[in-house]
């Protein structure tokens, strides 16, 4: 063992009880003996967990009993379920091994820096935050919802865990705090995507706020990104939020109590932070299922129409059960559509870049498999419409596209389409967790290049 840096290896006072020296209640031990420097507690100048979560199970964690004189712990964990499980000498844990990869360089830097579904009672090493009067709970159901988890919806008895802040009791404007662990950027931009359930009243809201350690603010500056309230509720429903933070910091979770009557509160499962770019767009089709056992080969439904961030509309159409000539696979084609910047827009529409992602709904990102298709807008291709004419293909589209009237009542162009009769084979579609509680998600963005 003594190969190892010891870089790697760091106590934290929010983890355990050290009962050598004062503990957090106030109360002071004598087990140690002359033996307390080996519980000395470093910062993070001093010691890194190299971005992952407290590690109750590496090999290079003290027992219960380290260095006691007696038989009595010289270290009691905060959550009791961990308390037999530290000081394993069997092997290096998963995240032992990741931290050894990370510290020697011996991968590249990775994009991902969390994900966390709540399976086990150390809540990805989140703690309650300070300033709130309530608190957020691990729990596998909710009496006015939801049921289930979203990781598991269910199906493996014993397991499906997920955070709750119950607004069903108590008064307007409780709030409660769950803190992310550190986290240690190597970009400016990440993504931040979980699953929210609200079962609570109208105006109750959950707040997105970022800790940020600076030098000025040493202690940590709050800063709020997003606020969520009202929504479709009685579901898990799928968020992004973007992030664009450079030193040091920690993602806050701000449950608050609205005044309207609740028979719930909000919920959260299967966090996930990545240094990437979030999706513009989520296009959630429900009870896919009966749409795939249903829907006629060759009928196309349509997503609704997005703009792009420099103002250009369009929209997605989906064979769900595939072109006529083409059964058993999905198809997907991307369409350009009339908008409200239009006449400020440049025509036909140059090297755009358009994203098509079906997410495989896994609840770690990093064991995903999206299925994605990308296609992009070049300004020189034609095509010759029916009367014999040559057109730009990517042209705006009250001069190349057809008249739509929509379901209210409006009426936009619709250019043509451009993408793939074999998006994805039936048999693929129906593997991993690309369908899930028989909904089906897909991202969608428009960059220029």
């Amino acid at each position: 063992m003594g190969n190892f840096d010891t870089r790697m290896f760091s106590f934290k006072a929010n983890i355990f009880t050290h009962r050598g020296r004062t503990s957090p209640g106030g109360r002071r031990y004598s087990d140690t003996g002359g033996k307390e420097h080996n519980f000395n507690i470093h910062n993070d100048t001093v010691s890194s967990s190299f971005g992952l979560p407290y590690d109750y199970g590496s090999v290079m964690h003290y027992s219960k009993t380290a260095f006691s004189k007696s038989s009595e712990p010289t270290i009691v964990t905060k959550i009791p379920e961990f308390l037999n499980v530290i000081g394993q000498r069997l092997e290096s844990s998963d995240s032992d091994l990741l931290k050894l990869n990370r510290l020697y360089n011996c991968t590249t830097t990775s994009t991902f820096l969390d994900s966390c579904h709540f399976e086990e009672p150390n809540i990805c090493g989140m703690i309650q935050g300070k300033g709130g009067n309530a608190k957020w709970a691990r729990v596998q159901r909710v009496k006015g919802g939801p049921q289930t988890d979203y990781t598991n919806l269910g199906r493996c008895q014993g397991t499906g865990f997920f955070m709750h802040f119950s607004t069903a009791t108590g008064t307007q404007g409780d709030t409660a705090y769950l803190e992310s662990r550190l986290f240690y950027p190597k970009r400016r931009s990440q993504c931040l995507q979980f699953y929210h359930y609200n079962s609570g009243g109208a105006d109750d809201q959950l707040n997105i706020w970022l800790r940020e350690y600076t030098a000025e603010n040493p202690k940590g500056a709050m800063r709020l990104i997003q606020k969520i309230s009202g929504g479709h509720q009685g579901s898990w429903e799928l968020y992004h939020v973007k992030l664009h933070v450079s030193h040091k910091f920690r993602v806050v979770f701000e449950g608050l109590k609205g005044r309207k009557p609740s028979k719930g509160g909000l919920s959260l499962d299967d966090v996930n932070l990545s240094e990437t770019q979030c999706p513009q767009y989520t296009w959630r089709i429900r009870n896919f299922t009966s749409l795939l056992a249903t829907t006629p080969a060759g009928s196309k439904p349509y997503s609704p129409r997005y703009l792009s961030p420099d103002g250009y509309s369009f929209q997605i159409g989906l064979y769900i059960n595939g072109v006529t000539d083409s059964p058993n696979k999905m198809a997907v084609y991307f369409h350009l559509t009339s908008g409200p910047y239009d006449d400020k827009l440049q025509w036909p529409c140059p090297w755009r870049q358009a994203s098509m992602e079906l997410m495989d709904q896994n609840p770690d990102i990093q064991r995903r498999m999206n299925n994605i298709r990308m296609i992009t807008t070049d300004p020189n291709k034609t095509f010759t419409d029916s009367k014999g004419n040559v057109k730009y293909f990517w042209d705006n589209p009250r001069k190349v596209g057809s008249l739509v009237t929509d379901s209210d009542g409006s009426k936009y162009y619709r250019g043509p389409g451009y993408g793939t009769s074999s998006y994805i084979t039936h048999d693929r579609l129906k593997s991993r967790s690309f369908i899930k509680g028989d909904d089906v998600i897909f991202l969608f963005s428009l960059n220029g290049l």
